[in-house]
This record gives structure tokens, sequence and C-alpha cells, in this order.
């Protein structure tokens, strides 16, 4: 399984389906998690998981690098272009990890594993991880089969030219205990000292903690209702030494990269964040609505209709927008249960289980005869889903 931390959607994704499969084969697969950038790309590729929370900081430049290198006959052009340089990475990393079934988490893995020194009859997946706004690098013809999140993403993948009989909607894959039913919030609220008797309010900003977190934060203590915040700053220390110099208004709960996200968000009542695909299904599959303050400029400009169009949310950019649409959702309790039905109603919290199973399908299928031109046959791909 190939990764890489540009972003945390790749690796979460990744270990969700780990997981996934763990549970539903036991001691039947031996996986290895490769992050192919960190570990195999040649510089200065391989510093772009470091690199990767400071790119995202320039939106205008991430805009229009995003627009001139979205594109099918661009990312073909692309990709056969960076051959040449990353190809002895690429085959070193095919030699050193023999597989017996591949899958990429990550776009930009696609072109250089299927360009390499590689068995063809051994089966490639692709799981997708951008929901709507699914760049080109994501979709090619010679996949085996391609994961996609949502049916948009689905309609993307066909007009790039693949097969409809190899793409399948499985929803993204997020950590099983964002999957669990939700029950009573108070007792996460108990476990995590939050009041019982405040609506509250949950404002993240990613594993980095990007964003206008400190501005937003301040801005919804500010309010005149009532309510509790909990703002999670991720690895961004920095900013978490920042917010704790302030006497807030409101109770107000400060964390810094939280392995109880889970928790988190069934514990609160509105979510507060940037239009991440990954944080926007956690929401969902937590039922939990949500108030969006940021978006990376074409890649998750899709996430934001996403949201908008299926009743999950709103989308408030800037810290004062943000803390309006906290407080007109707050003070209208029929538009939050509406939200929070809805998040219940498209939540995929089968994702993981279904990648888990078209991998075991697939695998199980490729040790069948194979077809003539050596790839083993569609009927098998369908049996697969």
């Amino acid at each position: 399984m190939l990764f890489s931390d540009t972003g945390g959607g790749h690796r979460s994704a990744g270990e969700a389906v780990i997981q996934a499969i763990e549970e539903r084969y036991p001691n039947q697969f031996q996986i290895q998690f490769v992050d192919a950038f960190k570990d195999y790309a040649p510089p200065p590729l391989n510093y772009l998981p470091a690199l990767y929370p400071d790119m995202v900081r320039y939106p205008t430049l991430w805009k229009v690098g995003y627009r001139l290198l979205d594109g099918r006959r661009r990312a073909q052009v692309l990709n056969r272009s960076a051959w040449l340089y990353v190809r002895r990475a690429m085959n070193r990393l095919i030699k050193e990890h023999s597989a017996d079934l591949v899958v990429s988490f990550h776009p930009l893995f696609i072109a250089p594993y299927l360009y390499a020194e590689r068995n063809p009859r051994i089966p490639f997946i692709v799981v997708v991880t951008d929901l709507v706004s699914t760049p080109a690098f994501w979709f090619n013809k010679q996949v085996d089969l391609t994961l996609v999140p949502t049916e948009e993403a689905r309609q993307r993948a066909l007009q790039n030219g693949l097969p409809p009989d190899r793409v399948q909607v499985t929803g993204l894959p997020v950590d099983q205990r964002f999957c669990a039913p939700v029950d009573n919030r108070n007792r996460f609220r108990s476990e995590l000292g939050w009041p019982e008797d405040l609506p509250m309010v949950l404002l993240v900003g990613g594993g980095e903690g990007m964003g206008p977190l400190l501005e937003t934060a301040r801005a919804i203590a500010a309010l005149d209702c009532e309510l509790g915040l909990a703002v999670v700053t991720g690895r961004n220390t920095r900013l978490r030494q920042e917010l704790q110099k302030f006497d807030w208004e409101i109770p107000t709960f400060l964390y810094g990269f939280e392995r109880r996200m889970p928790q988190l968000m069934r514990a609160a009542d509105l979510i507060v964040t940037k239009a991440g695909p990954g944080t926007i299904i956690e929401a969902v599959n937590s039922h939990l609505p949500m108030v969006l303050y940021s978006r990376l400029p074409g890649q998750e400009d899709g996430n934001v209709d996403y949201v908008m169009d299926n009743g999950l949310g709103v989308w408030a950019p800037g810290p004062r927008q943000s803390a309006l649409a906290v407080r007109r959702w707050l003070r209208s309790p029929g538009l939050l249960e509406d939200a929070t039905q809805r998040c219940r109603q498209i939540a995929r919290p089968d994702a993981a289980d279904r990648i888990a199973e078209a991998i075991a399908g697939t695998f199980r299928e490729s040790r069948s005869p194979a077809s003539p031109d050596g790839r083993y046959s569609a009927s098998a791909q369908r049996s697969a889903r």
C-alpha cells in the first residue's frame, strides 16, 4: 500500500483500510504500508511531506498550480516528463517490496508504478481520497480497479476515460471509531470534562492547525450567545501557546495533536473546519453538522459544494462570517437537527469494509486463470465488488 503524508487524508484512509482488512481477514494478509515520497523519491520530491504544510499556506499559488496541472492530457504529459527522473526510485521500490497486490492512496504514484518494471498480472487498485474535485492524476485506464468516495468522483473518472466496470463508489474510508453508532453525547462530554448544559462548538484546522484558527476562535468566543468552545491546533504548537494567553469569555478547551477526535466529534453539537475531505467525512459519520471557514482552491472547491448541496453544513469563509454562522445555527435548533439528519442519511460508515472486501476479492480472483492478455478477467473484477 502506497501513501504519502502530503496532507493527512492519504495516511488516514490507508490506515482505516488496513484496520478493516485485519479485522475482517485476520492473519490472511501481510501488509506493507510505504511512504513512497519520503522513503524512495529522489530529491527534492522526498521533501514534499515536510514541505506540504508550508505549500498550502499560499492558496493563490496552489490554485494556479492546480489549474495548470489538472486535465487528462496535461497529467499525461507531466507523468511522462517526470518518469525519467523517478524511474530508478520506483523500480527500487517494487524490487524491495515484492507484492501480490498493490494499492495506491496517492495520485502521484499511479503512473510511475504503471510505467515501472513490474509484473502486469499483479492487480493494481487505486483508492481515491478526494471527494469531488478529483485531479486527473487519480485516473488511469491501466488500473485494474479504482475506488471512489462519491458519485461525483465516479463521473470524473468516466470523463477521464476509465471503463465503467473498473470504477466503484465505496465512500471515503475513515477510522472505524468515527463510524460507530452515535449515542448520548453527554457521555463523551463527561469523559472530556465539557459542560453538559451548553451547546459545544468544535474548531479544527487539520493535523497541522492550518487556517485562521486564532481569529476564528476569538470571533466565536465574542458571540452574544451561550456556548462552549473546543479548539484543536494539531501540530501547531505555536498557535496553541498563543491561544493559552487569552482570558476566554466562554468555557474553552484547547488541544494539540489529538488521538481522541472521534470522542471530540461525538461530544460536539457543531464543527467549524476547513473543507478537507477526511474531516468532512469524519463529521458526517459522527452526525455532526459543519461550518466551513476555508478551503484549498481548486482541489477542495467541490468539497464545499458537496457539503452545501447535501445539506450537511454551510460555507462561511473568514472568522467573522464563521462566527455569525455559528450563532445562526445555534439559535435555530431546527436547522441544526435537519443537518444532523442529513449526515445520518448520507453517511457511509462501511466504506473501509467495502474497500477491504474489494481488495480481498480482487486478490482471490487474481489467482484464477488469467485472461489471454495476461490480466485477470472483467468478470473477476465484478465479482470482487
